[in-house]
């Protein structure tokens, strides 16, 4: 008996023993998966007005994107990614700070919407949180690579206010605002049409004045003396050699390349550029291989002016335009390459988007579409019709993101913010609203529906449309709402009511307010509304 009992004992000492060893490999697989989704590399590739329908992975079948699209095989495809705005500076704003850029002020209320000049004095707001400056305070090595486009100086030329450094980018490489028709020769000039047409008035006054100073000169109703004349002649001397010295030395002011503070190139050379700015993306994931680091390449493709290097200029089977986008596929694979070099994939996140849409409008001075496909969507940059803001979303995390899945759920450009911000272990501010949602428990399909029930879209600071997905629907339904509204006061409320809820758009100031409902569901190209409806009693979504 005392012989079948020490039998029984050994059994169970052996299963406990079994059942312990089960449950320290359990913890230490946890501990690992833990691990593994904390602080791991970031990179974010950032196209300059590419059209969503441009990439294979969105259907394209004319040009090669292999590298992009296979982000798209090995991770996640969104279908429904937003940009934040239909326009370079508030787009990358909010970008990086996950607010919609009239919070941050970087919404303009005047035409231009965007940074046109080096000189500028405006730019992104010191007190706005970049995801940038919050790694960084966690440990992460962070670099910005390509075009900024967000100001650079305050008072002086050299204060550096609004510089990628003070915003928690350890080092940049590229261009202070953006790629212009102006900085390449034989190009054109995005500023000429509208000098010429604000000169128009000026010029027929001044002509007006002369000549009826003449007639009462001539007829004795006045005496004009000539030394009055004199002045008048030399200030419109004088204006019109300071217009002519701008524009012929336009290149050599507003387009240059930095290094961190110091210029290394003026004007900027469009020779090998692109290979230029990928190696340096290369050497950086190069000197940072054993610490995290956070890396946003952002691409001058396919911004005009076009340009692409000898190895891909002609091949495309879309012009110059198509060589950009098939050469800025290449850089993206050198990057996946890099990456794959240092066994760095499985411990880096890589994210591939625009800024915007196409600019389907943009003709060369020779009559060459220079602009890029946006798919079945109505519009391009510049609108908040699809085409606008509809842009490509793709995220690669080997073994943590799903891989060949598409997600159909609005997503914005501003999640980027909360989803790295967690990853980094970092908080998010608490003295503000930040827009943007953590996009990993959709990416991972823990969770089936985004949490962004309302996404608002704004032309400059005004609010253009809103994008309704119904909370309580089970129904994959998605409804934009265009809002055509009284300028005055569109003006005079938006600046109270920074992207609030469905019935912001509805207050006294927006007078005439009209909408027009289309279900994005069935109606990509916005051809038929659902109902029509002026300000007033009700709600936008009868």
């Amino acid at each position: 008996m005392l012989h079948l009992a020490d039998l029984q004992n050994e059994k169970w000492r052996k299963k406990m023993a079994l059942l312990l060893l089960l449950i320290i490999c359990q913890c230490t697989i946890n501990s690992v998966k833990t691990h593994s989704l904390s602080k791991p590399n970031i990179i974010l590739l950032m196209a300059d007005d590419l059209g969503i329908g441009d990439l294979g992975c969105y259907g394209n079948r004319t040009l090669r994107t292999p590298n992009i699209d296979r982000l798209a095989v090995e991770g996640v495809t969104l279908t429904q990614h937003i940009a934040a705005s239909p326009l370079c500076t508030p787009s990358r704003a909010a970008f990086l700070t996950g607010r919609y850029p009239i919070r941050s002020g970087m919404a303009a209320f005047s035409r231009v919407g965007v940074f046109l000049f080096s000189a500028s004095s405006g730019g992104l707001p010191s007190e706005e949180i970049t995801f940038s400056k919050l790694l960084k305070q966690k440990g992460y090595a962070t670099a910005l690579i390509g075009k900024w486009h967000l100001g650079m100086n305050c008072e002086s030329r050299n204060d550096f206010c609004h510089h990628p450094h003070n915003h928690g980018f350890d080092y940049f490489y590229g261009l202070p605002v953006t790629n212009f028709r102006d900085c390449k020769l034989g190009q054109g000039s995005v500023f000429l049409k509208g000098v010429q047409k604000a000169l128009v008035t000026p010029i027929q006054i001044t002509g007006i004045a002369l000549v009826s100073l003449a007639i009462a000169q001539y007829i004795g109703l006045l005496t004009v003396p000539f030394q009055a004349l004199g002045y008048f002649l030399l200030i419109i001397t004088i204006s019109l050699v300071v217009l002519i010295f701008f524009f012929y030395h336009f290149r050599h002011l507003n387009c240059f390349l930095m290094r961190d503070h110091q210029i290394i190139q003026q004007p900027l050379s469009y020779e090998n550029l692109t290979q230029r700015l990928t190696k340096e993306a290369m050497q950086f994931i190069g000197r940072n291989t054993d610490a995290p680091f956070l890396l946003v390449l952002s691409y001058l493709h396919v911004h005009t002016a076009l340009y692409a290097s000898e190895n891909f200029k002609g091949k495309s089977k879309h012009g110059l335009y198509g060589d950009a986008v098939e050469e800025m596929d290449w850089s993206v694979g050198q990057v996946l390459d890099v990456l794959k070099k240092h066994n760095l994939s499985e411990k880096t996140l890589v994210y591939f988007t625009s800024d915007q849409g196409a600019h389907v409008e943009e003709i060369s001075s020779a009559g060459e579409v220079h602009g890029g496909y946006n798919g079945i969507y109505k519009g391009g940059k510049s609108t908040n019709w699809e085409g606008g803001i509809r842009v490509p979303g793709l995220l690669r995390w080997p073994g943590v993101v799903q891989a060949g899945v598409y997600i159909d759920e609005p997503t914005s450009n501003m999640d980027i913010f909360a989803t790295i911000v967690k990853l980094a272990d970092a908080q998010l501010p608490s003295d503000r609203i930040i827009d943007g949602h953590d996009l990993l428990p959709l990416l991972q399909g823990k969770v089936t529906r985004s949490r962004h029930e309302f996404l608002f879209h704004y032309c400059n600071a005004y609010l253009n449309a809103v994008r309704w997905h119904p909370g309580n629907s089970y129904a994959e339904e998605h409804y934009q709402v265009s809002i055509f509204q009284d300028v005055k006061g569109a003006q005079q409320d938006s600046a109270r009511h920074p992207a609030g809820h469905a019935s912001a758009v509805m207050r006294p100031g927006f007078r005439h307010l009209q909408t027009s409902c289309f279900p994005l569901e069935f109606d990509h190209r916005h051809v038929v509304p659902l109902g029509r409806h002026r300000s007033g009693a009700g709600s936008l979504f009868n």
